[in-house]
């Protein structure tokens, strides 16, 4: 776990020396840099501000943050919500926060979508997060590709034999205020989400990742005060020549120390827009983002999404789906036989099987 101070944290930069592999200090060079081809691996490192936007509060602004609302559950202090040896004695107010907590139907930010327009595109090496929201997952990351440094609500155990613990059962206990035990004969032992406490190790997949970010071709870092380590220290595993962007609300973690890193010190929607922008591919961020809102509906005349009142069910998203591919099919058949063939494909799709979705957060 360890405490140890990042070794480029707060240096002096000299702004007159040149990058090494950027052109210039600035936007428009990572975009540059991200257009030329060389960049395959890309490694982001994301905290709490990507998903404020979101309605999930961080832990540590004040005012608004988790840990400044905890006095209500009367803890010895705020993060012992969080701490496993009080978890042990007193499980309530876990429980009371987790109803806060847990994911419901919520919409990942553009900044979500931003990482997953990379990983679309083939440039994604590793998504290293500290959120437990699961909103990268939502945003339809590729799971293999992300490592929740902190855990998640993904999953649930016993904290004594391990025994995975249903996620219908683990909602129901959490909405009802009752604390869970293993339902595992003879065990009993208390359960809890695969979240990581103060107390407890990281994932040992959090580990095994970890020379990903030495391998990465560009590092960037969004939405978190890396206050919390190990995670804090992962930009410094970046190769000095290897840019580091940060898109965050204020400098972190000796980011801007080096001589290929750029710092957007805004929040984490506005710097991605931004980028995505000067990179050519707005257009295809903001239609990716709204394929997240679930009261969205295809526009029958332009192929594309537009908002309406109302959340589809799953009928209606297969009709919607079936007129936009007859309406692809008819434009590419001859005038003499379009209708019969359109016919013919769209008795296919309607009835051909279709795979199981899920429309909410899977937790």
């Amino acid at each position: 776990m360890g405490n140890e101070i990042s070794s480029d944290s707060w240096v002096p930069f000299d702004e007159s020396a040149r990058p090494r592999t950027l052109s210039k200090r600035n936007l428009s060079a990572v975009a540059d840099y991200i257009r030329s081809g060389h960049v395959k691996n890309v490694v982001f490192l994301v905290g709490a501000g990507i998903s404020t936007s979101a309605g999930v509060p961080d832990f540590r602004s004040p005012d608004t943050g988790i840990y400044s609302n905890l006095a209500k559950l009367d803890l010895p202090h705020p993060e012992a919500v969080f701490d496993i040896s009080f978890f042990r004695e007193n499980p309530l107010p876990f429980f009371t926060l987790a109803k806060d907590l847990w994911p419901a139907a919520l919409r990942p930010t553009i900044a979500h979508s931003f990482m997953k327009l990379l990983c679309d595109k083939g440039l994604v090496s590793r998504v290293f997060t500290q959120n437990i929201d699961c909103l990268e997952r939502a945003a339809g990351i590729p799971a293999h590709l992300i490592i929740e440094a902190h855990g998640s609500f993904a999953s649930h155990s016993c904290i004594e034999c391990e025994s995975e613990y249903p996620v219908d059962l683990m909602h129901q206990h959490v909405q009802n205020l009752e604390i869970p035990h293993c339902i595992t004969p003879q065990c009993n032992g208390l359960v809890k989400p695969n979240i990581v406490f103060f107390g407890e190790p990281l994932p040992k997949r959090f580990f095994l990742a970890l020379p990903k970010v030495h391998e990465a071709d560009l590092v960037i870092v969004m939405g978190t005060s890396l206050t919390v380590h190990p995670f804090a220290s992962l930009p410094v595993r970046a190769r000095e020549e290897t840019p580091r962007v940060l898109i965050n609300r204020e400098r972190v973690g000796g980011l801007g120390s080096r001589r290929d890193d750029v710092l957007l010190l805004e929040d984490c929607d506005t710097g991605v827009r931004r980028l995505a922008k000067a990179l050519g591919w707005q257009d295809e961020l903001e239609e990716l983002w709204a394929k997240t809102d679930p009261n969205f509906k295809l526009d029958k005349g332009k192929n594309k999404q537009s908002a309406y009142d109302g959340p589809m069910d799953m009928d209606e998203v297969l009709r919607v789906q079936v007129e936009s591919l007859t309406r692809d099919v008819e434009k590419g058949l001859s005038l003499a036989d379009k209708h019969k063939q359109a016919g013919k494909i769209r008795k296919i799709l309607l009835t051909a099987p279709q795979p199981n979705q899920q429309w909410r957060l899977a937790v």
